[in-house]
């Protein structure tokens, strides 16, 4: 009786451990995406998996330095978020591994690494976001121009982000690029100096301060300015009318994930329709890269901007010259 007692008993205790072992399941991941948008994006993939997800936040900048530091022994499985060209630096640093996620055909070609390295979840133009306050009592229009950033009223009253970690920033640089080609954007960029408060190690980091009046205006992601629009602050949205270049916000698998089936998984959940809709849904303000989930928000109709189709991988190229470039001849 004894016997088939602690048989019963290591049988319950091994059923017990087996479902534990099967709960168990977890990705370790690196987000760009904002904070509180990304807790929103992990909640729901567990919710649909079942699989934990332990996070930590950064600008794409530190994330990709860290991701490179420590891509002998990884820490991590997926990075979320970012810009593309901040993935297309890390394949050159051989950190990703490549991987077609399922559903990622009906993701047009342009939103995703032709070698399946990333995957383009959304899409997120630059914009200017201005303190409403401020224009009033300058006697200003919204800028609607890049040339309206130089005017003096301007002067020490813009923040924006800082080249050396911020992606937001990077995609300013690509933008000028194409308005004004190479050597004239960075001349361009040394006048705008001019006007600058702060260089902000976060691509949304000067949005609150444009929000409480402490700045006048910045260049944003829109994902950025239309949260501090949607908390009520007394901001404008407004676009260059000579154009601006778009993030593709991406995600991707780390090369020697040590939870590989789960980044995998996460990849095939963030490339879904469900993922899609889910932004539309939860207000997370990218404009999904699928065909077949449409924005809600008018904000988001880029229809009447003027967007530079820019290759991903020309970004990645040119990304720490023209940081090296920025360091070199703006700011200092």
């Amino acid at each position: 009786m004894l016997s088939r007692f602690r048989v019963i008993v290591i049988a319950l205790l091994l059923a017990a451990f087996m479902v534990s072992g099967a709960s168990a399941a977890e990705l370790n991941a690196y987000t760009i995406m904002p904070e509180k948008y990304a807790s929103q994006v992990f909640e729901a993939f567990t919710a649909a998996t079942g699989i934990k997800v332990n996070f930590m936040r950064f600008s794409s900048g530190e994330a990709l330095a860290r991701v490179v530091a420590e891509k002998n022994n990884p820490q991590v499985d997926v990075i979320l978020g970012g810009p593309a060209d901040t993935y297309e630096a890390g394949i050159k640093e051989n950190v990703f591994e490549a991987y077609k996620p399922a559903g990622a055909d009906d993701i047009p070609a342009q939103f995703r690494s032709p070698q399946n390295f990333w995957t383009g979840i959304g899409v997120i133009p630059l914009v200017f976001l201005t303190n409403n306050t401020f224009l009033k009592d300058k006697g200003l229009a919204a800028p609607q121009s890049w040339n309206d950033l130089l005017d003096p009223a301007y002067k020490n009253g813009l923040q924006m982000a800082d080249a050396r970690t911020s992606g937001t920033a990077t995609e300013r640089i690509y933008t000028l690029v194409k308005v004004f080609g190479e050597d004239g954007a960075f001349d361009y960029q040394k006048k705008l100096h001019q006007n600058v408060q702060m260089y902000t190690k976060s691509g949304a980091g000067g949005a609150m301060p444009i929000a409480t009046g402490q700045a006048a205006s910045g260049i944003f992601y829109i994902v950025d300015a239309l949260e501090i629009q949607q908390q009520g602050h007394n901001v404008v949205i407004s676009y260059p009318k000579e154009g601006v270049t778009f993030g593709i916000e991406a995600t991707g698998v780390l090369k020697g994930a040590k939870n590989m089936e789960s980044a995998k998984k996460f990849v095939d959940w963030a490339a879904s329709k469900a993922f899609a809709q889910l932004i539309v849904d939860k207000k997370i303000n990218y404009i999904p890269t699928r065909t077949d989930v449409a924005v809600t928000n008018p904000a988001l109709d880029v229809s009447k901007v003027k967007l530079f189709e820019t290759d991903v991988a020309w970004k990645g190229a040119n990304r720490k010259a023209y940081v090296d470039r920025w360091i070199n001849e703006v700011i200092r």
